[in-house]
């Protein structure tokens, strides 16, 4: 692990910070840390089931959006330190709690010590997912062979003018459709059984004011490289302006019901199988709280 921290290249940022004595364009440590581990109910279908994902909120973050919900984990740096025996013990209490999964939610800058704590699991090891905003290494996702079954990444742009503006990743797609494609290869197609899913790649693509032509593009890319089959597609309404959009005249309000239809349209077409969000869930009551000191 100390290697791995030591000059971290675990994102496509690539800063090299020995997070062993300081912290890296993540903002964090070689320490983990959380602000949330709870059953959360609120996922695509497959994932929450009946019992809830198990969901563990990691705190850091390798993008800049402007827009983000969790700004307060993802760039304000609110949550709590963790040992990997605890992380460990973190997962234990989820599926002790009844959690259908472990939902790994931007766990990036962690990627050792999650792996250090599932090989505590042993054979209790359950499903494991990995929610992430999508800017990742291929080589990173490959160090997850074996411990990840489901992946949920975001693709949030095509453009690179807006993957920058927005996120300050001017290399966004280029970087995260090479993750994606890593995920896929490695995880096959989705297996749902039971209502759950048990394999595969969710692709979950927020549908932002003013970026219907972006977001129709991004589809059609994603179709140049997936068969319908191989994946599936989450088109998510739940944009709400918070944290910095308001620097941002044209993220200063709620994606239209046209805007949101336009892009599930080009979904149709392409052919891929998912989830649409109802239009509700564009609110902040959907945010949920975080915490600065352990609280379990």
């Amino acid at each position: 692990m100390s290697d791995a921290l030591a000059s971290c290249r675990l994102c496509p940022r690539e800063c090299g910070a020995d997070r062993r004595v300081s912290r890296g364009f993540c903002g964090e440590s070689d320490k983990v840390r959380i602000s949330r581990a709870e059953p959360h109910h609120w996922e695509e279908p497959p994932i929450s089931g009946k019992g809830g994902a198990g969901t563990v909120f990691f705190t850091g973050c390798t993008l800049r959006c402007c827009y983000c919900q969790n700004f307060e984990i993802s760039s304000h740096g609110k949550g709590f330190g963790l040992t990997v025996k605890e992380l460990r013990d973190c997962f234990l209490r989820l599926m002790d709690m009844g959690a259908e999964n472990i939902e790994l939610v931007s766990p990036t800058q962690f990627v050792p010590q999650i792996t250090e704590a599932l090989d505590m699991l042993g054979n209790k090891r359950p499903t494991v997912v990995y929610n992430t905003g999508g800017y990742e290494k291929a080589e990173t996702i490959a160090m997850l062979e074996g411990y990840v079954d489901v992946y949920l990444p975001d693709l949030k742009y095509y453009d690179s003018e807006l993957s920058m503006k927005y996120s300050g990743a001017a290399d966004y797609f280029e970087k995260t459709i090479e993750a994606i494609i890593t995920m896929q290869k490695q995880v096959g197609r989705p297996l749902i059984e039971d209502g759950l899913m048990k394999k595969g790649v969710i692709v979950r693509h927020l549908v932002l004011p003013s970026c219907r032509k972006d977001s129709i593009r991004l589809i059609k890319e994603l179709r140049e490289v997936f068969e319908p089959e191989d994946i599936l597609v989450s088109l998510m309404s739940q944009y709400t302006p918070m944290f910095k959009a308001a620097d941002f005249k044209e993220l200063s309000r709620k994606t239209s019901t046209f805007e949101y239809e336009s892009v599930l349209k080009a979904v149709e077409e392409a052919g891929f199988e998912g989830f649409f969000q109802e239009r509700s869930s564009a609110d902040e009551d959907y945010v949920p709280e975080f915490f600065d000191k352990k609280y379990y």
